[in-house]
């Protein structure tokens, strides 16, 4: 290759490696086809993008979804030279109203970037603004945990066998439940409104649901933002505390979301799960392997695997002070090295912060009659109001050494 082939090849390498496309599968194949086909020196038409790269026929008069992936990834790129990739002195870029990549030469230091287009101020201001509520949140209950957590003695909670190996040998990983959130355009160029779908919890996930409803291709678009129950967040004041006093050390315990574990950890730390059933990810699978209780056709609903018996929660259901009823789920599992995964769960967020509340009492804990080291599974059923717990009855456990 000439001298400029081998500085395209390169910036096509620091682009790709700088992880600026995400989690978005489709701007990442488009990117390598452009990229491809531009080093051949190819001329792409907007068709051939919608053939190759997304596997359709599309009307060209009133299909806008490649112009709408290509005003994306275009835009990715820019942002990748304004931020890690601001000392380039080659640049790639797309120009406006072609479908291929062109490298040019920065002779001056990088001017101040245009202002930002609402699209992706938007999704930078969702993605920044759901990262800093789970950080504040996340920092605020620690230190409040610390500060306010009820009268009782950490040590003697952290001693029973639910808590007493957590941390000993391995980092210690409290891992958020948290939601894939995608954005909704509308058909035009910036992102109208934020949708939560139950069966898309990930961007992988809309690429295959966008692949399966191709009408959908352009209107639905990847904003890389997630959302954690409040739930969750309250419940971390209970149990932050007993991590540390657990590990012994702040600088052992780690707090992550669901969508940013993964396998590696999965193997490598202890792991404390807070949040719904519904949000547990890859743990899933090692969590209800030897459960006693699983989920049933849906999250609001919990199986008894004894009993066959099925509990139905209404908490998404209660509006306002009426009288609510949820599930709550505290379990003990091992992990693929022997490391220790424990769940405090619920159906909803009056479970979550009941099983958040048991697995730091004593006297909650000590029923379970649980033995070191043994796996757990145990369901409880909750009596509340809105949001707020009021009572809990144990449906059943079991204890497995």
């Amino acid at each position: 290759m000439n001298e400029k082939a081998d500085l395209f090849a390169e910036q096509i390498d620091r682009v790709r490696a700088s992880g600026l496309l995400g989690r978005s599968h489709g701007l990442a194949r488009l990117f390598d086809y452009i990229a491809e086909k531009s080093a051949g020196g190819v001329m792409l038409r907007e068709i051939d993008i919608a053939q190759d790269v997304f596997g359709r026929n599309v009307d060209m008069p009133g299909d806008a979804s490649v112009r709408v992936y290509i005003h994306r990834l275009r835009k990715k790129i820019d942002q990748f030279y304004e931020d890690e990739g601001r000392a380039e002195t080659n640049r790639l870029a797309i120009p406006v109203g072609e479908y291929r990549l062109v490298l040019s030469e920065t002779v001056s230091a990088p001017a101040l970037s245009a202002p930002v287009r609402p699209l992706l101020q938007k999704r930078w201001a969702w993605s920044l603004a759901a990262g800093l509520l789970l950080a504040i949140n996340a920092g605020a209950w620690m230190i409040i945990g610390r500060e306010t957590a009820p009268a009782r003695s950490l040590s003697q909670v952290a001693d029973l066998p639910l808590w007493r190996d957590v941390a000993r040998q391995r980092p210690a990983l409290v891992v958020i439940g948290d939601y894939y959130i995608f954005g909704d355009t509308g058909g035009g160029m910036e992102t109208a409104r934020m949708v939560r779908e139950f069966e898309i919890n990930s961007a992988s996930d809309l690429e295959n649901y966008l692949m399966a409803n191709p009408d959908l291709q352009g209107r639905y678009i990847d904003i890389d933002t997630y959302y954690t129950p409040v739930g969750a967040t309250m419940a971390m004041r209970e149990i932050m505390p007993l991590v540390h006093q657990a590990a012994g050390d702040s600088a052992r315990v780690r707090i992550i979301t669901t969508s940013q574990l993964t396998p590696d950890m999965l193997k490598t730390a202890d792991i404390v799960y807070i949040g719904y059933l519904s949000a547990l990810g890859i743990l899933r699978d090692q969590v209800f392997a030897t459960s006693r209780f699983k989920p049933g056709e849906n999250y609001d609903e919990v199986i008894d695997g004894k009993t066959g018996k099925s509990y139905f929660s209404i908490a998404g259901t209660a509006l306002g002070d009426e009288a609510n009823k949820d599930y709550s789920y505290l379990a003990v599992a091992s992990g693929p090295t022997g490391n220790r995964i424990i769940v405090i769960a619920g159906t909803r967020d009056i479970g979550v912060v009941q099983t958040a509340q048991i697995a730091a009492d004593a006297k909650a804990l000590k029923a379970l009659n649980m033995r070191r080291g043994a796996t757990l599974s145990a369901l409880y059923e909750v009596q509340g109001v809105g949001r707020t717990n009021l009572s809990y009855r144990l449906i059943g456990s079991t204890s497995d050494k």
